[in-house]
């Protein structure tokens, strides 16, 4: 699974073309060697872009943002609706929830991913690429956007076309977005595995898939691992300077990620909770710490099979894990309306702070070009 999404996704970025009616990576690389196995600056694609005029590059740039942001418009409206429809169905309105609480999961949500956007920063320094922390930054909430779309490849897109080339080169920054959400997932699902295996033991199947899910997604970002699956694809030959990368993802590189991401995880748990205190109910929530187990399990769970299924912002599945979780204590309707309230104020909130910080990093563009020219 995860090799299919690793071509995938580098294929549509452009890193690799694979031949789709191979489904082996053994007949790939024979179809493709020729292509792999020559100097960057003999690629078609590079020898293409390079023969575009500046004033006409920077258009076709723009039309592919262009693209790109139409193509997650889209998905993103689907999934509004959707949850719209989900709340009509449990005969559930928004005028029934506090709206305090809601602002206070957005804004644990924003610290949540905080955490792991620095660990990419740090991994793509590490790799030696030099973007800013406000391009990092800006490309990794943007790039949320993205899962929305079917395949999960429009996350790495997104992030790859936000990254200052100037200041990363793309292949590199493509790899790194494996192993930095590769990571993520592993993390949440041994968390939620941990959590479970000693407060909910009676989830048996729930263990079962968040130990699997943990393995799938966490013995490919073993260094060594990662390496070897890398060259498979036959990358280090295209582009000489990954190898040098590559040789960058160390143990120690990886730990940190692994603290930085357990963080995350904590406060993505506490969004939870604060939507679970927007719905009112009877009686009073308990404190954050008496529910903070069970809300962090069920979003670590909910969110590592959502986008290990490939399905389109894991719809129905995070609310398939949440309402397993959340049912037992707070019955079946609290359980699909907090499932449902998480995902529109995760992606309200990704939309709100993906356009304050591209505004804010095309203003910063702007006035450096602007001094530039005095």
């Amino acid at each position: 699974m995860v090799m299919r999404i690793c071509r995938g996704s580098l294929r549509t970025c452009g890193v690799i073309r694979l031949a789709p009616q191979y489904d082996r990576v053994d007949a790939v690389t024979r179809d493709v060697r020729g292509l792999l196995t020559r100097r960057p600056d003999e690629c078609p694609v590079n020898h293409f872009m390079n023969s575009i005029q500046p004033a006409h590059k920077r258009r076709l740039m723009a039309m592919v943002r262009a693209a790109i942001a139409i193509i997650v418009a889209t998905f993103v409206i689907r999934a509004v609706m959707r949850g719209r429809e989900q709340l009509a169905a449990e005969e559930f309105s928004l005028w029934e929830v506090d709206v305090r609480w809601l602002l206070v999961a957005a804004f644990l949500y924003v610290v949540g991913l905080l955490p792991m956007g620095i660990y990419w920063h740090r991994m793509l320094h590490v790799f030696g690429q030099s973007p800013s922390l406000l391009d990092t930054m800006t490309a990794y909430y943007v790039g949320h956007l993205g899962k929305y779309v079917p395949g999960k490849a429009m996350v790495v897109v997104i992030r790859s076309t936000l990254i200052d080339n100037a200041k990363a080169n793309t292949t590199i920054t493509a790899i790194s977005v494996f192993a930095e959400t590769l990571t993520m997932m592993a993390v949440g699902a041994f968390m939620a595995a941990g959590i479970i295996a000693w407060s909910f033991s009676q989830y048996t199947w729930l263990l079962v898939v968040s130990i699997g899910l943990m393995l799938t997604a966490g013995i490919p970002t073993w260094p060594p691992i990662f390496r070897w699956i890398v060259r498979r694809l036959k990358i280090v030959k295209f582009e000489p300077d990954v190898e040098r990368a590559l040789s960058a993802f160390t143990v120690r590189l990886m730990g940190f990620g692994w603290m930085a991401n357990m963080v995350g995880w904590i406060f993505l748990g506490l969004s939870l909770w604060a939507i679970l205190k927007a719905i009112p109910m009877q009686p009073p929530l308990d404190s954050p710490l008496a529910l903070l187990p069970r809300t962090t399990a069920s979003v670590c769970l909910a969110v590592v099979a959502g986008f290990l299924s490939l399905i389109p912002g894991g719809l129905g599945v995070r609310e398939l894990v949440l309402d397993e979780l959340m049912a037992e204590p707070f019955g079946p309707t609290v359980a699909i309306v907090s499932a449902v309230l998480l995902r529109l104020v995760w992606l309200m909130t990704e939309l709100a702070i993906s356009g304050i910080l591209y505004l804010w990093m095309k203003g910063r563009r702007v006035a450096v070009l602007d001094s530039m020219r005095r």
